[in-house]
């Protein structure tokens, strides 16, 4: 059983105010009003249907007006949502305006004048763990949820902010609880023959507990991975084609192409939708000996992103395979040297020819842009 206590935090006596759609320009924006004067206060600035009758869940049109000089602000919907069936547990009004900055922003000032406090960041969130309307390993899925970049990182949010993950602590809990019982009533009573549990049973909990805990710790690093993006090290020697390879896998010209070698002398990072899971490209410093000390410091931080690097693509030329560089060698030590590191030798090789496109063919996808 999941536990998901009130606490008295926050002073929810307030009634808090702010913008709930991103920052900017938009075909829309929504500012939330939540607290216990939310419909009042929203009431004062509205002409339309009187939402201190309107039922909850209801959305009604109407216009947003300054009750100091009744000059109209915007035609909007505003939808109501009563205590305790809201996203924070009080009551809330949404009014939904277009998305220009100064409506916003003089929306947000009219508010704050009729009573409202600004809302703290993350604090409605907050205010909807006090209430008890989810726990804490929910609440961080929110904000989990809204940076998603890729579906494999939005299923894991949704299936987090679902209670998935708080499920099974709650599961890891009663285990815990069970098995504290069981050894705590063997030792109360191991003077007198009584057994309350069998050896067996108790080991068999043990592991089981154990395992929960192992799989729920090593659970953490590919979450983070998703989250975040699979980080990807592009590395080889200088002018082998590193570069192009990102520019191809991004279909961009985000890196200089050049056949003077040493043209990358910084990490060059972008992101990719591949297949539903975002990467994280680095283009790196070609590895090699040198005396130059700014081609210097690239090779070192080429080398920190092969630490950061989940997987490491090592770039050959094609036409020069007689002779790999002493470097892999390195790579490959400094890989399975790492604590943190999941290291395992490379299976196979892939053929790239980047200039018609052979072996680069893959699912991917830019981020939308706004759509108004």
């Amino acid at each position: 059983m999941t536990h998901k206590p009130t606490l008295a935090m926050t002073n929810n006596d307030d009634t808090i105010c702010a913008i709930s759609t991103p920052a900017g320009i938009g075909g829309i924006a929504v500012a939330r009003i939540s607290g216990p004067d939310a419909v009042r206060i929203a009431d004062t600035v509205w002409h339309g249907k009187t939402l201190s009758d309107a039922i909850s869940h209801t959305a009604h049109l109407g216009n947003i007006v300054d009750p100091q000089n009744n000059e109209t602000l915007d035609q909007a919907v505003a939808t109501i949502f009563r205590a305790p069936r809201s996203f924070t547990g009080d009551d809330v009004v949404e009014f939904s305006v277009h998305g220009s900055i100064w409506i916003q922003t003089e929306l947000i000032n009219l508010l704050i004048r009729q009573g409202c406090r600004p809302a703290e960041p993350g604090e409605f969130t907050m205010r909807a763990f006090a209430s008890g309307k989810m726990d804490l390993a929910e609440a961080e899925a929110v904000a989990d949820v809204i940076a998603s970049t890729s579906r494999a990182s939005h299923r894991v949010a949704m299936s987090q902010m679902r209670g998935h993950f708080s499920s099974q602590l709650g599961h890891l809990r009663d285990q815990l609880l069970e098995l504290a019982s069981l050894l705590e009533l063997e030792l109360d009573f191991s003077e007198e023959d009584v057994e309350f549990a069998d050896r067996r049973q108790l080991l068999d909990l043990s592991q089981t507990t154990l395992q929960t805990v192992e799989r729920l710790a090593e659970s953490f690093s590919t979450g983070d991975a998703i989250r975040r993006g699979i980080p990807v090290a592009i590395i080889g020697e200088p002018n082998v084609g590193k570069s192009t390879i990102l520019n191809a896998l991004l279909g961009d010209n985000r890196a200089i192409v050049s056949d003077i070698p040493g043209t990358t002398r910084d990490v060059i990072e972008d992101t990719r939708e591949i297949n539903g899971i975002l990467f994280r490209f680095f283009d790196t410093a070609g590895l090699r000996e040198t005396d130059d000390t700014v081609e210097q410091m690239g090779i070192d931080r080429a080398m920190s992103a092969i630490d950061r690097a989940a997987i490491v693509l090592w770039t050959i030329d094609a036409t020069d395979t007689a002779n790999i560089a002493p470097e892999l060698a390195e790579v490959r030590a400094r890989k399975a040297a790492n604590p943190d590191s999941t290291y395992s030798p490379p299976q196979q090789k892939r053929s790239v020819r980047c200039r018609t496109g052979h072996g680069t063919s893959h699912q991917s996808r830019r981020r939308p842009g706004i759509q108004l």
